[in-house]
């Protein structure tokens, strides 16, 4: 069973909504991961939201003019996006065992990104099999960001999952890190307890 699951019971979609809504009339940006995204890769591009909970960071992707896919393992996350979004593309699907061609889509993304803590939050034991998954979904050059927590300040679980050991994961899915950052803003990674890595896919 996924940490995410032992969190939340898989039944948190709603009350997750609100928060972030919360968040955002209060002033709060609720934009960055988007606005991060969209500076690596042109409007059009193909993007893949892999852990997309309710699609806070994917409709505004598509609002943008990107091409997006959205997939969680998360029914009640999922109905939110749904019901916010029902033009979209969402998939409820494993990350460890997603695979587009299943669906019928193309595995061509140009940007996956993975924002919220999604790669901690995995089955403990599927972190590399996820990034080998996410790898395979991407074009040649194609940019895998992962954003996640990396001490108990950043982080609902345990730490699980060390910088090392998830570029040891991208390395051996065939990725090479780009770039790491602090934060979704772009300040300088400074060994802290939060990481945005961008990784691209060997041509």
């Amino acid at each position: 069973m996924s940490r995410w699951r032992d969190v939340t019971g898989g039944v948190a979609g709603s009350e997750y909504a609100a928060r972030f809504e919360a968040l955002a009339r209060s002033g709060k940006d609720m934009h960055g991961e988007a606005a991060f995204c969209a500076a690596l890769v042109p409007a059009g591009a193909r993007v893949l939201d892999a852990g997309c909970g309710t699609g806070r960071v994917m409709i505004r992707l598509a609002e943008l003019g990107y091409d997006c896919v959205g997939v969680d393992l998360d029914s009640s996350m999922l109905d939110v996006a749904r019901a916010q979004a029902p033009e979209l593309l969402w998939f409820e699907a494993d990350l460890a065992e997603f695979d587009p061609a299943r669906l019928g889509i193309a595995a061509d993304f140009d940007l996956v990104v993975a924002a919220g803590n999604v790669l901690p939050l995995l089955a403990p034991g599927t972190e590399a099999r996820v990034v080998d998954r996410l790898a395979a979904t991407l074009a040649p050059g194609g940019l895998l960001v992962a954003g996640f927590g990396l001490d108990a300040a950043h982080l609902p679980v345990p730490p699980s999952t060390t910088l090392p050991e998830y570029d040891a994961c991208c390395a051996a899915a065939g990725l090479t890190l780009v770039d790491r950052f602090a934060t979704w803003d772009g300040a300088p990674y400074d060994d802290g307890g939060y990481a945005v890595s961008v990784h691209r896919l060997d041509a």
